[in-house]
């Protein structure tokens, strides 16, 4: 999902290989050095990770092989050609306590198997590699890939109510304002840890209004539920949302607001054909983002 929003972004200024699971897989060492070694890239965007949270609850080998353990073949190979590489995490490698937005020093205390697999990943390119860049974003959507909001518009033409949780705050991200900032980030050279989210905050129930306002489907009601009543598998945060401290610092700017990047998404989708929305109706404004809230 991110990767195609990425790859047209540096198209224009370097050659970029996207490569996925078929071409190699990260978690066998001998075939990711292989692969290096042939490509020689100068820059590495490692976006490649098993996202299923609740899968990692159940199957926690395979989180650590892909999150960790691939992410350490990642690094590892950009050392050995000399590759400046940039690992996008997560918010999930903080535990929600804090009632502040977490910033970039922020101590990490992952609540689920998911947040441990990414930490890992996290720790092995900082041990490995002085020339990196560890991304911590959050609450992903866009085009060609399963998301929140693509799930929300599916629920929404088969149910007239949706119960979403609305006990966990944090900072939904569209791909391609992610992707337009980390294509940014290649041209700079002051490495470290970044929190780069959309601007504002919300919870998944405020989401998910939203999204059904946008999309003009607010005849389907929204019941607001608990973390407990959700029956999740794994645990989440409570508050996960990234105070972008250190884009501000560096002078890199900070992304839209969260709403900007969600009607942006849902024109770009109807689009596509990814979804069909409901037409406007008498007296009613097409899809836009109004500026305010949060």
């Amino acid at each position: 999902m991110l990767g195609s929003s990425l790859v047209p972004c540096l198209g224009s200024e370097h050659e970029v290989v996207g490569v996925d699971f078929n071409d190699f897989d990260i978690s066998q060492e001998a075939a990711v050095q292989k692969a290096f070694g042939d490509l020689r890239p100068d820059f590495v965007f490692h976006l490649a990770a098993y996202t299923d949270v609740d899968g990692c609850e159940a199957n926690p080998q395979m989180a650590k092989e892909v999150n960790a353990q691939g992410t350490r073949n990642v690094a590892r190979a950009c050392a050995e050609i000399g590759a400046v590489l940039l690992y996008v995490s997560t918010d999930y490698v903080f535990d929600g306590s804090l009632e502040r937005p977490y910033r970039e020093e922020d101590a990490p205390n992952p609540l689920s198997v998911y947040g441990q697999s990414k930490l890992g990943g996290e720790q092995h390119v900082q041990s490995l590699l002085p020339r990196h860049f560890l991304v911590r974003s959050s609450w992903l959507y866009g085009p060609h890939g399963k998301n929140f909001v693509a799930t929300i518009l599916k629920i929404a033409k088969e149910r007239e109510e949706i119960r979403v949780v609305s006990d966990q705050r944090g900072s939904p991200t569209y791909t391609q304002h992610l992707a337009l900032k980390l294509a940014q980030m290649l041209r700079v050279q002051a490495y470290g840890i970044y929190h780069v989210t959309g601007a504002g905050n919300c919870s998944w129930f405020e989401f998910a209004q939203a999204i059904l306002k946008l999309g003009g489907l607010e005849r389907v009601r929204v019941v607001p539920i608990s973390t407990q009543e959700s029956g999740r598998r794994a645990r989440r945060p409570a508050n996960s949302v990234l105070e972008n401290r250190r884009l501000i610092e560096s002078n890199l700017g900070v992304l839209p607001h969260w709403k900007e990047g969600l009607a942006q998404y849902l024109k770009e989708g109807q689009r596509m054909g990814e979804f069909v929305l409901a037409a406007p109706g008498p007296g009613r404004k097409p899809l836009q983002w109004e500026g305010t809230g949060s």
